[in-house]
């Protein structure tokens, strides 16, 4: 029971680090692109095949 003491706040300070670590990604302008991907799927640029 004593080591419940001890994984609450480690677990609640993890938690609280992944939520500043997502809000700064989103304000540093990660998300910005949804369409990109989108179009990029359907361009020939890209190849999947190994470089010989």
């Amino acid at each position: 029971m004593d080591v419940l003491g001890i994984l609450i706040p480690v677990s609640l300070f993890l938690g609280l680090v992944g939520l500043g670590a997502f809000f700064w990604m989103l304000r540093r302008g990660q998300f910005d692109d949804p369409e990109g991907d989108a179009n990029r799927i359907l361009t020939d640029d890209y190849d999947d095949r190994p470089k010989s």
